[in-house]
C-alpha cells in the first residue's frame, strides 16, 4: 500500500511540475498600442496567440511619442499605432531603424466640426486646428486642401510613404485667412468646442466616441498602396522573432479581418 501511495504522489508531483514547466515555457511579447482600436484589436487576437504559446501583454498609450521611445529602449518589443510615414519621420529624426511587419487596418482623417454643418459654412478667420506633429500636420494641412480651404505647393497627396509632407510655410493660398493652430492630437477632440473645425485622427475619433459618419470630411485614406495602414513595428534585430511572426500572423487572419469589419461597422478598414 505504502509503494501504491509513493508511485500515486511522483505521478502528481510529476504532473505538477510538467504544468510549471509548461506555464514557464510561454514566451511574453510586450506591445505598445494607443486604446482604441488598436489595444482593441490586440485584446481580440491574446486568445489566438496564446493557443501557440505566447502571452501577449499589452500596454496602452494616450500618445505617439512614448510607444517608440520605449520600443526603442526595448521596455516593449514591438508596438502597434503608426502608419509608415510616421514611423520613417521619426526614424529620420531620431536615427533609430524600427522597421514595420505587417498592416493590420486604415483609419480614417477627418474634418470634424460642432459647430457648422458644412466646410463652406467657415467663417473667415476662422480658427482650424491640426496634429502638433510634423506628420499628422502635413497630413491635416492636405485635409484643408482636399476641402478647398487652403492651397499648397507641391503634391495634393502623399505617393510613397517615404514623401515629404507639407508645412504651413507650404501655404500658398488661405483666401478665408484661417488662423491655424496645432495641437496634440489626442487633445484634439476636446478642443472641438474652441475651434470652428479640426483635423482629426480616426483613433481619437472612436476614442472620444464621436460619430465618423458627422465629419465635415472623410479621408479614408485606402489608397491602394498601405501608405496609411497601421503597422506592427519592431526592433531589427527582432523582426524575425518567432513570437514576432505568430502575432502577425494573427492579426492578419481571417478572424481578425471580420473583427475588424463587425466591431467597427465600416469606421476603420482592414488593411491587408
Amino acid at each position: 500500500m505504502m509503494k501504491l501511495f509513493k508511485t500515486i504522489a511522483t505521478t502528481v508531483t510529476a504532473a505538477l511540475l510538467f504544468g510549471v514547466v509548461q506555464a514557464q515555457a510561454a514566451e511574453k511579447l510586450v506591445v505598445g498600442a494607443t486604446a482604441v482600436p488598436h489595444a482593441e484589436i490586440l485584446e481580440f487576437v491574446k486568445p489566438i496567440v496564446a493557443k501557440e504559446g505566447l502571452d501577449l501583454e499589452i500596454k496602452v498609450f494616450s500618445d505617439y511619442i512614448q510607444p517608440n521611445v520605449q520600443l526603442v529602449s526595448k521596455q516593449l518589443d514591438a508596438n502597434y499605432f503608426q502608419y509608415r510615414p510616421f514611423l520613417n519621420d521619426y526614424n529620420r529624426e531620431r536615427g533609430t531603424h524600427l522597421v514595420p511587419i505587417v498592416p493590420v487596418h486604415v483609419e480614417p482623417f477627418v474634418a470634424y466640426s460642432t459647430k457648422i454643418s458644412a466646410v463652406d459654412q467657415i467663417a473667415d478667420g476662422a480658427t482650424v486646428a491640426i496634429p502638433n506633429d510634423p506628420v499628422n500636420g502635413g497630413r491635416g494641412l492636405l485635409l484643408l486642401q482636399k476641402v478647398g480651404l487652403i492651397k499648397l505647393n507641391g503634391k495634393p497627396d502623399l505617393e510613397t510613404p517615404e514623401d515629404p509632407l507639407p508645412t504651413q510655410k507650404d501655404i500658398v493660398e488661405n483666401p478665408k485667412h484661417l488662423k491655424i493652430i496645432e495641437l496634440e492630437s489626442a487633445m484634439l477632440p476636446r478642443a472641438l468646442s474652441q475651434v470652428e473645425l479640426a483635423a482629426l485622427n480616426g483613433n481619437y475619433v472612436l476614442e472620444a466616441k464621436l460619430d465618423v459618419n458627422k465629419s465635415l470630411f472623410i479621408d479614408r485614406g485606402q489608397d491602394g498602396k498601405n501608405i496609411w495602414g497601421e503597422y506592427l513595428v519592431t526592433r531589427p534585430e527582432d523582426k524575425d522573432r518567432p513570437e514576432i511572426a505568430i502575432l502577425a500572423k494573427a492579426l492578419n487572419s481571417d478572424a481578425t479581418r471580420e473583427f475588424i469589419k463587425t466591431r467597427y461597422q465600416g469606421q476603420i478598414y482592414p488593411a491587408f
